[in-house]
């Protein structure tokens, strides 16, 4: 008979794996809503359909996202508490686009050696961005690769289901000429163009994990990022828009007509997309704030503006567009609400495009 090799010898301990799921449950059950039915641990997570009565056409809107390269920086320092935020939040900002208030997520997380500390901490983050969007953490899956992943090595992937009802629904066919363009600030690069930012920013360090000794440039807080040092404001999470814009959406009746998350391709290749075919949404310049880690990383690239406009957010995460005479009491909601809101541009007849003044 063959020496027998047990699957912990193999690289996979499944016992780490219980307590990992053990040390999470507070977590996540933190992030729970009325019409969640019964516990981690089932096969799949259960959401009661009970939150789509009373809608006249109740649409169900997915998304699905990771956190990129991000991760690395987070490898770096050996901090893991915040890119879960990130996580949630690329995915649900991009179900506002439609309106969409999120129900319910699931992750994926896929690590070299599991160790439930870690885990807790990447879980804890992802819990944090639930609550913050308003959405319940349902499932999710913990797989360990042992031989195809270093052991300090992980990766990211979410979903979401979100629901809007049809009548309700903002976009493109809601835009009309003379619209404002409301942009919300970013808390920095959130989670698009680190293989870049990494680069510049990071220099021959891009690619270690902690524990690393840094060099003084990277240790050392800086005042034009508010007191962080460069790898601990690159690590600032993504915002989350959605409990803020969904109000709005709620409280000033047809005052919002389109949404557009600022993700890769920045601006230029986001907020076209709430647009119609016959108007372009003419921003700008200059009339917001550029974060300090945007700023030091475009210069650090030697961008023009042109590229730098469509490879990072620039200062402005979220895009809304408002109807011109409402457009105070939309911007009086989500300033009241946290955000830092900028009048940073209008819609003006043109080609679906976004151009620049």
């Amino acid at each position: 008979m063959a020496e027998q090799v047990t699957y912990a010898q193999a690289g996979v301990d499944i016992v780490e794996g219980a307590r990992a799921v053990d040390a999470i449950k507070d977590a996540v059950h933190s992030t729970y809503r009325p019409e969640v039915i019964g516990d981690i641990g089932g096969f799949g997570g259960l959401f009661s359909a009970a939150a789509l009565k009373g809608m006249e056409e109740p649409v169900l809107i997915s998304g699905t996202d990771g956190v990129g390269t991000k991760l690395r920086v987070a490898q770096l320092i050996g901090k893991h508490d915040t890119v879960g935020v990130d996580l949630v939040a690329m995915c649900v900002n991009d179900i506002l686009a439609c309106g969409a208030e999120p129900l319910f997520f699931l992750d994926y997380i896929a690590i070299g050696k599991l160790r439930k500390e870690h885990v807790a901490d990447v879980v804890g983050g992802i819990a944090d961005g639930c609550r913050q969007a308003g959405c319940a953490l349902v499932g999710g899956e913990m797989a360990e690769h042992p031989g195809v992943m270093d052991p300090d090595d992980y990766d990211l992937s979410g979903f979401c289901v979100g629901v809007v009802d049809r009548p309700l629904m903002i976009g493109p066919d809601l835009v009309k000429e003379g619209d404002v363009v409301l942009g919300m600030a970013s808390s920095g690069l959130h989670s698009n163009g680190y293989s870049l930012a990494r680069r510049v920013l990071l220099g021959e360090y891009a690619d270690k994990v902690y524990p690393c000794q840094l060099p003084e440039e990277l240790s050392t807080p800086c005042d034009d990022l508010g007191g962080l040092t460069v790898p601990e404001a690159m690590l600032v999470p993504t915002r989350i828009y959605v409990k803020p814009v969904l109000k709005a959406i709620k409280d000033v009746e047809g005052g919002v007509h389109a949404v557009a998350h600022i993700t890769g391709g920045g601006i230029t290749e986001n907020l076209n997309r709430a647009l119609p075919d016959n108007l372009d949404a003419q921003v700008t310049l200059g009339s917001w704030e550029i974060p300090g880690i945007v700023a030091r990383a475009i210069e650090a690239a030697g961008l023009s503006q042109a590229e730098a406009l469509k490879t990072f957010n620039m200062g402005v995460g979220m895009c809304v567009i408002v109807d011109a005479k409402k457009a105070d009491q939309v911007a009086e909601i989500l300033t009241a609400a946290g955000e830092q809101v900028s009048v940073v541009g209008k819609i003006v007849a043109g080609k679906g495009e976004v151009v620049y003044a």
